[in-house]
């Protein structure tokens, strides 16, 4: 639901929706989040027995993401907390998010509902990046959301699966994303599962998708538009024929592949189950 403020056009709809900026009461939320989720939590800043949880992080954070000198972390926990705090506060919207992907990686297993949790803040404060498999991505819809964490999450299809979390991988990534390879990935992943569908493991996407065809899982309509779509990344100026030249490829293009080729994933897999 809009806003009184958006109803009468004082704030624009790409003003309130952040993708690419963060707003105070964003990062507020998000650190508040991390405050309640994993800072004051037991055995974090202080362990009666052994060493608290933020002496190994602090070490792993340090070497590994802010890529700092081992001795200029701080030896009080609540010192090296504050250290960290400044920094979430005063660097870059990006880089915030480069923080809490890192984050929810080094806590995947003693936290796995942590992504969960901090989803639900990026939502609320109509944050256009969701947690999709511990990588932050932009996304338009719930829907499209579920999607991908349903494909990304099936293990009857190892092949697939990982095909889909490289591609999302490349889309993702905000330094130097790789549409091109992204696309290839999720072409790939349509490859696999339809091999697995038609039972023949060497099979290419056309042979596949016929052999799915003549056995009534897949409609003739469908297997003609996928292969239209899979014709457009294979003829001479498509994707792989031309990784590193025209046509120019958006991250627009690389959203529509991930997304119809995740769909028609789930749709194959769906004809396995019946």
């Amino acid at each position: 639901m809009k806003t009184f403020s958006q109803r009468r056009g004082i704030v624009s709809v790409s003003e309130v929706i952040q993708t690419d900026s963060m707003s105070v009461e964003l990062r507020n939320s998000l650190w508040n989040a991390l405050d309640s989720a994993i800072w004051s939590s037991k055995n974090f800043l202080w362990s009666q027995y052994g060493k608290a949880e933020i002496v190994p992080f602090a070490r792993i954070l340090w070497f590994h993401h802010f890529k700092k000198t081992m001795d200029s972390i701080p030896e009080r926990a609540d010192k090296c907390l504050a250290q960290i705090r400044t920094y979430f506060f005063d660097t870059s919207w990006h880089e915030v998010y480069d923080f809490l992907e890192f984050v929810v990686n080094h806590f995947d297993r003693e936290r796995p509902r942590l992504a969960e949790f901090l989803n639900g803040i990026l939502a609320r404060e109509l944050s256009g990046y969701r947690f999709v498999d511990g990588v932050l991505v932009d996304v338009t819809s719930k829907d499209e959301l579920q999607i991908l964490e349903d494909a990304l999450a099936d293990t009857r299809s190892a092949g697939t699966a990982a095909h889909l979390k490289r591609a999302l991988e490349l889309y993702a990534n905000r330094e130097s994303p790789d549409y091109r390879n992204s696309i290839k990935e999720s072409i790939s992943a349509v490859e696999a599962i339809a091999r697995v569908v038609a039972e023949n493991p060497k099979a290419t996407l056309g042979d596949a998708l016929k052999a799915i065809e003549k056995g009534r899982k897949l409609h003739q309509s469908l297997k003609d538009g996928f292969l239209k779509i899979y014709g457009y990344t294979s003829d001479e100026g498509g994707i792989r024929h031309a990784m590193l030249d025209e046509p120019r490829i958006s991250a627009n293009d690389a959203k529509y592949f991930l997304l119809s080729c995740t769909s028609f994933c789930n749709y194959l897999k769906a004809q396995v189950a019946q």
